[in-house]
Parts: structure tokens; C-alpha cells; sequence
């Protein structure tokens, strides 16, 4: 069964709901969240996607996220994410929201994670911590996700962040 998602419009107001591959193949706006992992040094997780998955095999991300359920704000849903993805129960900030390409709204959130977790294999094949300098090298390599590239700079900018 396909995941419904709330269409939404340029002020986020909700329109219609309608399931997130009908969003997808139509370009229809909808919501989701993703959430900025770090370790107690600050360090910022790196993770690649699994070979097997439909977007994205085998690229690297990160951010972990995904769409907004029906009903389900911003930070609900980046929260639930992040326990889905990386086992860690937290309540992420949102930093700022933005439209991306996708066609989404683009919640990015923060949070500081404390390991252990316990990535769901499902989702993540490989994850590293990266400081910021090393992760704006990183986010160059070809396998990088284009998105998330297009995020980190953005992230770079409202963060005052060196580039």
C-alpha cells in the first residue's frame, strides 16, 4: 500500500491527500522531514543507503528522513524517523524549512545523538561520523546524493559555516 502524504501548497496549507508515489510522479508538493545527526563532539553522521532500495542505492546521505505522514507535523515526523532509521528516540529541532526541487517542503532538523544506535540495515549499510570540514569534502563525491548536497550547502550558509 502506498504511504499517504499531505499535498500542500507554496504557504504549506494543506490541499488534498494523496499517496507520496502519486506526489512523486506528479510533482505535487508535499511535506518531509530530515534530521542533522550529531555526536557529542559535534561530528555530523554519514550513512549509505542500501544497494537493494528503490531511491537512491547505494549513495551516501546526511540527513535521515522522509515524508510527513497525514496529520503529523514536522518534528513528529522527524522523530519518528529517526528511531525508524538510527534507534534513537529524540526530539529533533527544526532548524528551517526550505523548498526543494523534489518537488518537497524541507523540514531540516538537528539533533545531538549519543551512541550506541542501532541502524536499521533496511535503511542505512554504513555509517560514519565526519566533522564539518570533512563532510564538505565529502558531500563532492560523485555518490552523494544531489539533494542532500544541495541541503548541506544550504545548512553551510544559515550555519555560518566556513564553505
Amino acid at each position: 500500500m502506498d504511504e499517504l502524504v499531505e499535498r500542500v501548497d507554496e504557504q504549506d496549507k494543506v490541499l488534498d491527500v494523496v499517496g507520496r508515489s502519486a506526489a512523486v510522479r506528479h510533482g505535487w508538493l508535499h511535506r518531509v522531514a530530515s534530521i542533522v545527526c550529531r555526536d557529542p563532539e559535534g561530528r555530523l553522521l554519514v550513512h549509505r543507503r542500501p544497494d537493494g532500495v528503490p531511491r537512491y542505492p547505494g549513495q551516501f546521505n546526511w540527513m535521515l528522513g522522509g515524508a510527513a505522514g497525514v496529520g503529523e507535523s514536522y518534528e513528529a515526523a522527524a522523530a519518528r524517523e529517526l528511531s525508524e532509521e538510527l534507534g534513537v528516540r529524540a526530539d529533533p529541532r527544526l532548524v528551517f524549512k526550505f523548498r526543494c526541487a523534489g518537488p518537497y517542503l524541507l523540514g531540516v532538523h538537528e539533533v545531538v545523538v549519543t551512541p550506541p544506535t542501532r541502524p536499521d540495515p533496511g535503511e542505512i549499510a554504513w555509517h560514519t561520523w565526519l566533522t564539518e570540514g570533512e563532510l564538505a569534502e565529502f558531500v563532492n563525491h560523485e555518490a552523494f546524493i544531489p539533494d542532500a548536497r544541495a541541503v548541506f550547502r544550504r545548512y553551510q550558509e544559515r550555519q555560518g559555516l566556513p564553505r
